[in-house]
């Protein structure tokens, strides 16, 4: 078992004290387990990981389902794991069953918020009123303190790109946790990589007309003059559909993913790059 303050072993006799009690100062998820169940052993580890990472803001109760067989009746456990979070001595909410770690952070993050969760929640609210700054700065915070947080380390991508930090974005990138956000972030690539090419003082040399032109796109989407910056991606897609093999369509489309669908300029340019495209 962890040796984190934060998990504790319940027996039937201690378990009045150790969860309806102290759940009336903090949270208490009670985990009932056997050491003979698969399913247990592969969650008992992430709920543990999960409830050092909180810090305190809940507490991980292990009851071994095996011996406290008066528990598993009272509180109606037909199967195992069985997790059942207490508040105020009361239960207020379970799962059966493994589960995915996104949906066990929902479960402690509607529990009892962490500051990683604060954190996340306030970069995403920022993200989506378009204060970049104030945005990567949650989400620093927010990955500081959960550095496995695909949300995060996402939230912290969209935030470095659409300040123009492609070279930062890429580092984050290059270590991104495995999360079901991987796949998100990696749209993201192409468009740090762009922006991390003309971050030197001194903008690279191109030979290419292509090549400057896709540069001073990059540019210009770097100080958020993003529709000037999508009309010289169209430009270079015009002078060669398969330019670094359509890293300014992927560019766009990152754009779009940035400012959603349903804005004006995703709408408009999306129908721009259709028709130049096909």
């Amino acid at each position: 078992m962890s040796d984190s303050p934060h998990v504790i072993e319940v027996t039937e006799s201690s378990f009045a004290d150790e969860v309806l009690a102290r759940s009336h100062q903090v949270p208490v998820v009670v985990d009932f387990w056997a050491p003979w169940c698969a399913p247990c052993r592969a969650l008992g580890p992430l709920l543990e990981k999960l409830a050092a990472e909180g810090g305190g803001a809940w507490v991980l109760a292990k009851v071994n389902a095996d011996q406290s067989t008066g528990l598993t009746t009272q509180y109606g456990v037909r199967g195992i794991p069985a997790v059942k979070a207490f508040r105020e001595g009361q239960v207020v909410s379970e799962f059966t069953g493994n589960q995915p770690e996104p949906r066990i952070r929902e479960f402690l993050r509607k529990l009892a918020p962490t500051p990683a969760d604060q954190a996340l929640s306030d970069g995403l609210s920022l993200l989506a009123t378009r204060k970049w700054v104030e945005a990567a700065a949650a989400f620093r915070e927010a990955h500081s303190l959960a550095p496995d947080s695909g949300p995060a380390a996402l939230g912290r991508v969209q935030a470095l790109v659409a300040l123009g930090r492609g070279c930062e974005a890429l580092d984050i990138l290059d270590e991104f946790p495995r999360s079901d956000e991987a796949i998100a972030a990696d749209g993201f690539r192409d468009l740090a990589e762009a922006l991390c090419e003309v971050e030197p003082t001194e903008p690279p040399f191109d030979d290419d007309p292509l090549d400057a032109l896709y540069h001073q796109s990059a540019r210009l989407l770097a100080r958020g003059q993003w529709e000037a910056g999508l009309d010289g991606l169209l430009d270079t897609l015009r002078g060669n559909k398969r330019y670094r093999n359509g890293a300014p369509r992927k560019v766009m489309l990152a754009i779009f993913a940035l400012f959603g669908e349903s804005d004006p300029m995703t709408q408009r340019y999306r129908a721009e790059l259709a028709s130049v495209l096909f």
